[in-house]
């Protein structure tokens, strides 16, 4: 398996396993079929409510398969709810309880988007907190106190714009090691690669295969299906191999690193087998036409009448 080196040498597996979705009672058939097909990066986070039947499976199959903590990179996520300075110690302390670990290789703010502590997912204008309120620094600074304590090896942030990422940088001096984006052939963020490039900021690409068993209400309707798109199957037809294959072994030669998700066996490792594809440079050239700046995941559940966040300022475009 290829490794990304973060900025702070510490090396992340390029290929991962997404965890989002994977319900209770799949999770121990998934991690275990995921670490005999050779996955050592698991991404977690608090608001996806299975961290637990998680740090339980990982648990069974170290001792299964012989493994150490230091062969897996895990990753989770602070949740909107807790982005007070003073709440990230206790968010994380519970993720590492849940996942049975002491420590993570990488915790992230997962939105730009702050809720009042006694909501979880919000239902009116009422449960959010501007950035004026609670801005980005306040959290980053308890994320750095976290990573101090070593409670986690890396930190980094999820959904953040090249806007919020230098403005977070000249606000605290300090770069996140990765931003895990939405990222695929149909949103290809060109101008946000090359800038986390210049910053030393690594590209985590979620939904790298068009998440195509998102929510309804989590995405923009009438989106077109990308593992079905024309392009995509002429070149996993002259490779031989599946449509998905292509998308990860895209996302990869672009240099970011991908975290699919599966619950079945063969589709795991087919994925996983994605890391060991070449594409020819008009492979890329053709995906790389296929840019259409759309998401998959709109954002929209952020936007309330009378709340402090919109499309145009939680993406800045």
């Amino acid at each position: 398996m290829n490794s990304i080196q973060l900025r702070n040498n510490h090396s992340m597996p390029a290929l991962g396993l997404g965890t989002w979705k994977t319900s209770g009672g799949e999770i121990a058939r998934v991690l275990d079929w995921a670490v005999e097909i050779g996955y050592r990066h698991i991404d977690c986070a608090a608001i996806y409510g299975n961290e637990a039947e998680i740090g339980a499976a990982l648990k069974l199959a170290m001792q299964k398969y012989g493994l150490r903590r230091e062969d897996f990179w895990i990753t989770s996520k602070l949740w909107n709810n807790s982005h007070k300075q003073e709440q990230v110690a206790p968010a994380l302390e519970q993720s590492l309880k849940d996942l049975q670990l002491d420590f993570l290789d990488l915790y992230l703010i997962h939105w730009p988007v702050v809720q009042d502590s006694r909501a979880v997912m919000p239902k009116s204008a009422g449960d959010f907190l501007s950035l004026d309120d609670v801005p980005l620094s306040e959290t980053w600074n308890g994320m750095q106190a976290a990573a101090k304590a070593g409670k986690c090896r890396s930190i980094g942030v999820s959904n953040f714009s090249a806007t919020k990422l230098m403005a977070l940088i000249a606000e605290t001096d300090a770069v996140p090691a990765v931003n895990q984006i939405e990222l695929h052939p149909y949103l290809q963020q060109k101008e946000l690669l090359d800038g986390c490039a210049a910053m030393g900021v690594h590209l985590t690409a979620y939904a790298p295969l068009g998440s195509y068993d998102r929510d309804a209400a989590a995405s923009q309707p009438n989106t077109p299906v990308l593992l079905a798109d024309p392009t995509v199957l002429d070149i996993a037809s002259a490779h031989q191999c599946t449509a998905a294959q292509v998308l990860l072994a895209w996302g990869m030669q672009r240099g970011t690193s991908v975290i699919p998700k599966s619950v079945h066996r063969e589709r795991l490792a087919e994925n996983f087998a994605a890391s060991q594809m070449s594409l020819s440079k008009a492979d890329m050239q053709a995906i790389g036409e296929l840019d259409r700046g759309s998401r998959f995941i709109s954002g929209d559940f952020w936007v309330m009448d009378g709340g402090p966040y919109t499309l145009a300022n939680l993406w800045d475009e």
